[in-house]
């Protein structure tokens, strides 16, 4: 069982920014700070509203970090477009309502097939690593792998929201999905409303490679320092991972 590798959304830097106008706080300063902090990766979404990261953002965030940054983006020929011309390391494709405060829910692939796979067709001949934010369910891992994506991203915020005594139900969806999409040979990702403490569970799945936390991580650094919240939640998934492996092995 590999170390799972953890990546930061710096979004709410640039909400932050947006609010007051101006350039403070600076999300390329958040990106060197996730750097410093031993994170994975970087992600960013590119919202259709601009509401937090900016294209400019995301070419400079690209430019400046040593880190493969992930870019998260709706759907739809324009936003693909950007995407093939700022080149990240990867594209997760999202839904995305105007009207949403946060992604409500996973991407409806199935029965998208004929119009999600030509942007993957795309993305995929500039190189770029194609990943799809969708429910724990079968019929969506089965159609991602059908139109050839690289990697399915779980939505978690289900099971985060979930009232304790539904948890267990809501853990098994994932352990699950993550079984059978580690049979179908596509990489598992997992991310939304993730925490110090709902965290544990999912890090000891151990299909899963990659956590993309971010709201709650911006939201502590408030209190205790951006590097300081990166590298706790690093040390509670490495634990977990680590934990997981010892009862696998006893």
């Amino acid at each position: 069982m590999k170390e799972i590798r953890l990546g930061v959304n710096i979004d709410h830097v640039a909400t932050l920014r947006n609010a007051r106008g101006g350039i403070h706080p600076d999300p390329i300063r958040a990106a060197k700070i996730v750097e410093v902090a031993g994170a994975d990766g970087i992600t960013v979404h590119l919202r259709e509203d601009r509401r937090h990261i900016r294209d400019e953002d995301v070419k400079n965030i690209i430019k400046e970090t040593i880190l493969p940054v992930n870019l998260e983006l709706a759907g739809n020929q324009q936003m693909i477009e950007i995407a093939c011309a700022l080149e990240p390391n990867a594209v997760c494709i999202v839904p995305e309502n105007r009207q949403e405060v946060t992604t409500e829910g996973g991407l409806s692939v199935f029965g998208q097939e004929t119009r999600l796979a030509p942007f993957i067709e795309k993305l995929k001949r500039k190189k770029i690593k194609v990943s799809l934010f969708i429910d724990p369910k079968v019929q969506e891992i089965e159609a991602a792998v059908n139109i050839g994506a690289d990697i399915v991203e779980f939505h978690t915020g289900r099971y985060c929201d979930a009232e304790e005594h539904n948890k267990e139900k809501e853990l098994d969806f994932l352990v699950q999905a993550a079984n059978v999409a580690n049979n179908y040979g596509i990489e598992v990702h997992a991310g939304h409303g993730l925490n110090f403490n709902n965290v544990v569970q999912i890090a000891k799945i151990k299909q899963i490679k990659e956590l993309n936390i971010g709201h709650f991580i911006i939201g502590e650094a408030i209190f205790l320092g951006l590097k300081t919240t990166i590298q706790e939640m690093r040390r509670i998934i490495s634990h977990s991972r680590k934990t997981a492996l010892l009862r696998e092995i006893n």
